[in-house]
């Protein structure tokens, strides 16, 4: 059984191939059900942000679930061979287990340290969960990775310095028109990162914000927040023609603001326009930086800017690898100590059944006995079976995570003579026993 992470990001992809990975929760959900139907994985995980996409698996053949994903992406989403090759990336075992640690704390992230990555991975893990896709390992995997991140995130200062993208975008366009005050501006969007642009702007000078929507009761509750004026969006070619500044963060999966908008736009205008897209899918037709007069600068060129201002969040990063080190090694060790639950487990329930087995015999002796004494004789047998089984269940524990921790499982079971049922346990769907308990509370 493997852990496997696979996908592209901002570092191996440009938007224009990030764009076409941009999953919904029903082609997250699809692609789940498909991997999971071909048996390509036993959980899974898939992460989609602006500047991510990524699949967490466990599987049992890294071989089989590359070809399907790679199959998958080519048929669905139009990602040649040739790009997926040159794009994705592979992590494995340890080697995933800490890149998600590090995904989650923002240490992988365009900006490093920021925190909305926190939640993005926290709710596509919640959503895996609820289809469900997710079993014993993610569930203890991503659960850790969460409780690390706000752990760093309090307790170091990786989140210091405002270096997200939105506040790239603000900069930028205080580099290029001076001061924001005065500026006809509008945004488009009321997501999160249009709230922080326009919290940056204010700093700023910024008194001449519109902000427009498709849902003008979005937009106008987003105004009434930030103190600015909302629009219908039917009125958005109308305020391009008189914006001097637009940033765009929609979330749409095709651009909302077209080159011909803009044309149209431009016919009652003469001032310089500057457009910032921090949407993935892009929010403006690329075509627009064809126009005179129209500067557009996408999200991967933002990240000049970002890296300018993370110099001191990377030297905390620095600070935080044996941190992530130490916990992917805790992992590392329950992963080893999961590989022996079913065993022990299958011996508790054998151990259980000849327990009650006697103690059902020793009633049918001894009608006599009140129920105080019933009570007692069965405490009793029980703290004989607990105290036979303690030595060989820590040492099997020990064992199982040494070298030829496998082989010393399989010598376990076959000593106490129940090789099948630790099978039956390990198999993906047995999250319970036969009594109903969870196995991983054999190992706890």
């Amino acid at each position: 059984m493997r852990i496997i992470a696979a996908g592209l990001n901002y570092k191996t992809a440009p938007v224009d191939i990030r764009e076409k990975l941009a999953l919904s929760e029903h082609e997250i959900a699809d692609m789940l059900a498909g991997l999971r139907g071909s048996k390509s994985i036993l959980e899974g995980v898939i992460l989609s942000t602006c500047n991510r996409t990524e699949v967490y698996a466990v599987a049992e053949r890294r071989e089989q679930f590359m070809l399907d994903l790679a199959y998958m992406m080519e048929r669905k989403y139009g990602l040649s061979k040739e790009q997926f090759a040159a794009s994705f990336y592979i992590h494995e075992d340890n080697a995933a287990v800490e890149h998600l640690f590090k995904v989650t704390s923002g240490l992988d992230s365009m900006v490093v340290g920021e925190t909305q990555i926190l939640g993005q991975v926290r709710d596509a893990f919640l959503y895996s969960q609820s289809l469900p896709a997710t079993g014993a390992v993610f569930n203890r995997l991503f659960k850790q990775a969460v409780t690390l991140a706000k752990r760093l995130h309090t307790e170091t200062r990786i989140g210091q310095k405002p270096v997200s993208v939105s506040y790239a975008a603000v900069e930028l366009a205080a580099r290029k028109m001076g001061s924001l005050a005065g500026k006809r501006i509008v945004v488009v969007g009321a997501g999160h990162m249009s709230e922080l642009a326009v919290k940056h702007m204010q700093a700023r000078g910024a008194d001449g914000i519109t902000v427009v929507n498709r849902s003008y009761h979005n937009a106008a509750q987003f105004a009434g927040r930030h103190g600015i004026a909302a629009s219908s969006w039917e009125t958005l070619p109308e305020l391009l023609s008189g914006a001097e500044l637009v940033t765009a963060a929609t979330g749409a999966a095709e651009p909302v603001v077209s080159a011909a908008m803009l044309r149209t736009a431009k016919l009652n205008r003469s001032e310089p326009l500057l457009m910032i897209d921090m949407g993935v899918p892009r929010d403006i037709d690329p075509l627009a930086d064809e126009l005179d007069g129209v500067t557009l600068v996408d999200i991967d060129r933002l990240g000049a800017i970002v890296n300018e201002n993370t110099d001191a969040r990377a030297k905390e990063a620095l600070k935080l690898t044996p941190v992530i080190q130490k916990e992917r090694n805790d992992f590392a060790q329950w992963m080893k100590e999961l590989g022996v639950a079913p065993a022990i487990a299958a011996l508790r329930e054998k151990a259980d059944a000849v327990r009650e087995s006697a103690y059902q015999d020793i009633l049918k002796k001894l009608p006599e006995l009140d129920e105080r004494e019933r009570k007692v004789i069965g405490k009793l047998t029980k703290s004989i079976v607990n105290q036979l089984l303690r030595d060989p269940i820590l040492n099997i524990k020990e064992l199982a995570t040494e070298r030829g921790g496998e082989d010393a499982i399989e010598a376990f079971t076959r000593i106490f003579g129940i090789e099948d049922e630790a099978k039956r346990l390990a198999e993906p769907n047995a999250a319970e026993s036969a009594d109903g308990r969870d196995i991983r509370n054999a190992i706890a």
